[in-house]
């Protein structure tokens, strides 16, 4: 039996809290050959020593920006295992208004972008949900095109987040340019059980849909799976990531003609 489409990697936030051996026995046993990481993995010579000797591709790294510094500091680290994209949160906007926030986030990540050319990481952001206000000030994919392209970054799509908005193809088509990374997961409607995302297929985003559009528009890059919540804790993460990996290579294998 075929393995799953080599564009498709698993989050390790789905396995949060794995150590380097157990993050490797999923990943053998999903038959992927990319993952991607949190920042902090990054400086754990175990889960460094794991990717290399198993020959992995990260396809990103998640980051928290806080700083040039500590960016910096996280693209050499990214670059060191060969990982494609760094994507971040913002970090919040406190009392601001999003214009002043986002005015310092661009002012604060430019420094950066040299440096992440050089290193050969391209560096991204993501839309999140306005429960992280805290972290982020990109709530919708809008904003998150918006700031991506007066900052000079990409862009990685979370469906979760977006997949309701207005005018979505449309929004897809403008971030495409910019288009880094594509996250998967699925919702099943009226679950409120944060953080509420199911296997691809079990819910009602459009995800075929908004894959084909991507891929007919030129997208090259790959389809992280990000599976976090009660509804993937009590399926296990393992099991939920197989159905998952199996879900989207077939869903990349009908678009593709091949179904």
């Amino acid at each position: 039996m075929a393995g799953p489409d080599e564009r498709v990697s698993v989050h390790a936030v789905t396995f949060y809290g794995a150590t380097a051996q157990e993050l490797r026995a999923h990943t053998e046993a999903l038959g992927t050959r990319r993952l991607s990481l949190l920042d902090t993995q990054l400086t754990e010579p175990a889960i460094a020593d794991m990717v290399r000797a198993q020959g992995y591709s990260v396809e990103s790294v998640y980051h928290l920006f806080r700083s040039a510094d500590e960016l910096r500091a996280v693209i050499d680290d990214a670059a060191g295992l060969g990982a494609r994209v760094v994507y971040m949160l913002t970090g919040g906007r406190g009392e601001r208004t999003w214009e002043q926030a986002a005015e310092d986030f661009c002012a604060a990540v430019q420094p950066c972008l040299e440096d992440a050319r050089q290193a050969g990481v391209a560096l991204a952001i993501e839309n999140a949900s306005g429960l992280y206000a805290d972290l982020h000030i990109a709530h919708t994919l809008r904003d998150t095109i918006e700031l991506a392209e007066t900052a000079g970054l990409g862009v990685c799509v979370d469906l979760f987040h977006c997949w309701t908005e207005a005018h979505l193809e449309s929004l897809l088509d403008r971030a495409l340019p910019r288009m880094e990374l594509i996250q998967l997961s699925d919702h099943v409607l009226g679950d409120r059980a944060l953080p509420a995302r199911a296997v691809p297929g079990d819910g009602a985003i459009p995800l075929e849909s908004v894959v084909e559009q991507a891929l007919l528009g030129g997208y090259r890059y790959g389809f992280d799976l990000e599976l976090i919540g009660p509804r993937i804790t009590a399926e296990g993460p393992r099991q939920a990531a197989e159905r998952s990996c199996a879900a989207v290579t077939a869903m990349l294998s009908r678009i593709a003609g091949e179904g």
